[in-house]
């Protein structure tokens, strides 16, 4: 006897992780133009640990709205504090760093198109996820598109702002790959809501200091990219995204990130009349490749 509750098949389970991951991708395309632009008025250092205060204040708000614990349960907060080290620390410093180093905000979106890759070693390590043999190589080989296009625009040496991109990814890869896990159990706005708050002891005082400390330039530009890096890169694009992981699987829906690269091109021309060269392009679109490889191999 049927209870006439339509239970979703695991094909369009997947699909819709896969979607939601994708709308958390569009959200993160857009961070590396926004700090450039934030990085304008701001120091960058305050950029990276500011944008972070204004989200756990965004999420410390959502959290009292919806009248839940401002902490998350302490059996958890191993896994919350290496998603705070990832993507509330570890990725907006070290990429900010590396923008502010001279890399070009193509260049680095290209650069951290090695993402996915880096999500998915992680996934098969912390969350028990077994991908296929066919996905394994497409990732093989959008890593070394990367790669190949990295060393060839370096001159044939990688700077330190390369490296300093590699600290980002698998900063966010590890942050990623937690908070999809908790995301199996916990709505994914609450996870980066408490990954937010349990920062706040750091980001406030840090960037209350760093107010105080350096030259800050109020413009449009400058506020426009502060407000998109703090609310939607760091709070809202987290949403579908940790959702997305959870119901598409970690690593396959994590594959939509090599979407990123294109996104952030776009972006950056519309937006900043950023110029670059037939490699850059050709990089983007070797990883873009690889989308539907990887989405055609199931977990």
């Amino acid at each position: 006897m049927s209870s006439g509750v339509t239970v979703p098949r695991p094909v369009e389970h997947a699909r819709r992780g896969t979607l939601l991951a994708f709308l958390g991708v569009l959200a993160f395309s857009g961070s590396f133009p926004a700090t450039v632009l934030a990085m304008r008025g701001f120091d960058p250092w305050l950029v990276a640990i500011g944008r972070a205060l204004l989200a756990g204040l965004v999420a410390l708000a959502c959290l009292k709205a919806a009248r839940l614990p401002l902490v998350p349960p302490r059996a958890q907060w191993g896994p919350y504090a290496l998603i705070s080290l990832g993507v509330v620390f570890g990725f907006p410093v070290f990429s900010g760093l590396a923008l502010h180093l001279g890399a070009s905000t193509a260049h680095s979106a290209v650069v951290i198109g090695l993402l996915p890759a880096a999500t998915a070693a992680f996934a098969v390590w912390r969350a028990g996820e077994r991908p296929r043999p066919l996905f394994w190589i497409a990732c093989t080989a959008g890593a070394a598109a990367i790669t190949v296009f990295t060393v060839s625009q370096g001159g044939g040496s990688v700077s330190l702002a390369d490296v300093l991109l590699v600290a980002a990814l698998l900063s966010a890869a590890m942050g990623y790959t937690e908070g999809g896990r908790l995301a199996r159990t916990t709505p994914g706005w609450q996870v980066i809501s408490y990954a937010l708050v349990i920062s706040l002891p750091v980001t406030l005082p840090v960037s209350v200091a760093l107010g105080l400390a350096t030259p800050i330039t109020l413009t449009p530009a400058s506020v426009g990219g502060f407000l998109y890096v703090g609310i939607i890169s760091m709070f809202l694009g987290f949403v579908p995204w940790y959702a997305g992981l959870a119901q598409g699987g970690i690593a396959r829906a994590g594959q939509t990130q090599l979407t990123q690269p294109l996104l952030t091109l776009v972006w950056a021309w519309l937006f900043m009349g950023e110029r670059y060269g037939v490699a850059t392009v050709l990089g983007a679109l070797a990883v873009l490749v690889c989308v539907a490889v990887t989405q055609r191999s199931r977990t």
